[in-house]
């Protein structure tokens, strides 16, 4: 507990007093923000006004998560796990797709960076050893960091994917894995239209995986007596308090950096940032075998990249017609009139709310089980 709190205390104060220092960084460089102004109804003259502001700010909390999570686990004498290796691994490689096409956009001055399809496959390079590494390496209780199952709060033992051929389960496992990753990434991706949004929401999808990976660390299988209700009751999930010292460190990045970032930002986290927080949550999901239900407690995120998807279908069904004034649907808010932090507000409550709710779903299939 104490390496949990250290971890989320340093991390928290290295962006919170840090960002200033970074700002003059980030103004000699010149990382200003590109705004686009043509979308189909977009409210040009209102977004025009954040032309120049400082981008690129995940870099912060990237280092901060890092800061905070090594001094908290040298603080506590537990040194850094695999697991915790690969949540790093997941956050850096995803920040660094971002980060690739945020520098195109400052360097050429134009919104248009990386294309789709190369984030995809720079997201699914950064999955692939993750994939390889996380389902390898066993500890000496012969845990290994991922599954071969699909999960939902518990690994669901008839979705195996090494019950197919070595090959063939090998090939769905990291399309699956690369699934996820692409999918939270670029939904979180898609939330960071407002100033402080994605922040606030990433703030509470990651608390309440540092949440999660505790209490399975409180009930973990190693060390349980053998009641069959113990057993039943238990997690089979290796590292879960270093999962949980991480998923703090990064939350606590967060909460610092959203003191800039918070209407009106004085920096945005930019696509380094974004796809940072996707690649986390993506990596605490499969680690904490919780990979359906992560879609319920990032169900903000989710809803913005479904508003995307529905807009799509919608508008070719019908030949022409939208669904949304503008998607994502925060964006129709914005078009309908609602002031900006009233929505920021309103979707970090939605935000919490998913989050809770994933975390109570938790807790009461643990009590059907004890």
């Amino acid at each position: 507990m104490r390496s949990l709190l250290a971890a989320a205390a340093i991390s928290l104060a290295f962006t919170l007093i840090l960002t200033p220092v970074f700002f003059r960084l980030f103004r000699t460089w010149g990382w200003g923000q590109v705004i686009r102004t043509d979308g189909e109804g977009f409210n040009a003259p209102k977004h025009e006004t954040k032309r120049g502001t400082l981008t690129m700010g995940g870099v912060i909390f990237i280092l901060g998560t890092i800061v905070g999570y090594l001094a908290g686990t040298f603080a506590g004498g537990n040194p850094p796990t695999l697991s915790g290796w690969l949540v790093l691994w997941a956050m850096l490689g995803f920040g660094t797709v971002g980060f690739i096409d945020d520098y195109m956009k400052v360097k050429m001055q134009h919104y248009a960076g990386l294309s789709g399809w190369k984030k995809i496959a720079g997201q699914i390079i950064v999955m692939v050893p993750f994939g390889v590494v996380a389902l390898n390496f066993p500890n000496s209780a012969e845990q290994t960091p991922g599954s071969p199952y699909v999960s939902f709060i518990r690994d669901i033992d008839v979705l195996s994917f090494m019950a197919l051929t070595p090959v063939l389960g090998w090939l769905l496992y990291l399309a699956w894995l690369s699934l996820l990753g692409t999918g939270f990434s670029n939904s979180v991706n898609l939330t960071d239209g407002l100033d402080g949004l994605a922040a606030g929401a990433g703030i509470f999808v990651v608390g309440a995986y540092s949440l999660i990976a505790f209490w399975q660390f409180n009930q973990a299988c190693a060390g349980v007596g053998t009641a069959p209700d113990n057993l039943a009751a238990c997690y089979q999930v290796r590292d879960p308090l270093d999962l949980a010292i991480v998923s703090a460190s990064f939350a606590g990045a967060l909460v610092g950096f959203l003191w800039w970032n918070a209407p009106r930002a004085k920096i945005f986290m930019g696509d380094v940032g974004s796809m940072a927080i996707g690649g986390v949550v993506a990596a605490m999901a499969i680690l904490t075998r919780t990979e359906l239900l992560g879609v319920l407690i990032a169900g903000l995120f989710v809803m913005a990249s479904g508003s995307v998807i529905l807009q799509r279908l919608y508008f070719k069904i019908t030949g022409g017609r939208r669904l949304f004034l503008m998607s994502p649907v925060h964006h129709h808010f914005e078009l309908r009139g609602w002031p900006e932090t009233t929505i920021v507000v309103r979707f970090w409550i939605i935000a919490g709310l998913f989050a809770v709710t994933g975390v109570g779903l938790l807790y009461i299939e643990w009590l059907s089980r004890v």
